[in-house]
């Protein structure tokens, strides 16, 4: 606690004025801590860097170079595939299976056209009545 000169009365030490009678109290020298400023980009300079070689990473059969380590991989969707056996299209005999799209149900088309001869306003409403369609990716008809 730092004693005002004037007033007499405590104050905190992080305080420049008294708070009971407003006197600025005298100005005292920073301590000197001996502290530099690093030199600018000194985290590129040689000094930061080090003179060892590129980690290998070991198994137990052979040594993997890390060029080796991120070699790319093939995409897991690789597009619809032949299910021989299971499934079959009723329109053109292929064995891939369907693509379910969502699609504007027949009640939204009647309800779309319902209400857009009634109400020239709430018509839209149909067209948010959807269902799930399976289809063939071959030949793009509905399948069941």
């Amino acid at each position: 606690m730092i004693q005002c000169q004037n007033c007499g009365k405590s104050n905190t030490p992080e305080s420049q004025f008294c708070r009971f009678c407003g006197r600025r109290f005298t100005v005292r020298q920073p301590e000197n801590y001996d502290y530099r400023a690093p030199r600018p980009y000194a985290w590129k300079t040689d000094e930061y860097q080090t003179q060892a070689e590129a980690r290998v990473a070991r198994t137990s059969d052979h040594v993997i170079t890390p060029n080796q380590a991120y070699a790319s991989a093939a995409l897991a969707y690789r597009g619809p595939q032949d299910l021989t056996g299971n499934y079959r299209c009723p329109s053109c005999g292929t064995n891939y299976l369907p693509v379910v799209e969502r699609r504007i149900s027949t009640g939204g088309w009647i309800t779309f056209a319902l209400l857009l001869v009634f109400t020239v306003v709430f018509f839209w409403i149909g067209l948010l009545m959807k269902e799930d369609v399976p289809v063939c990716p071959v030949c793009r008809r509905r399948v069941g």
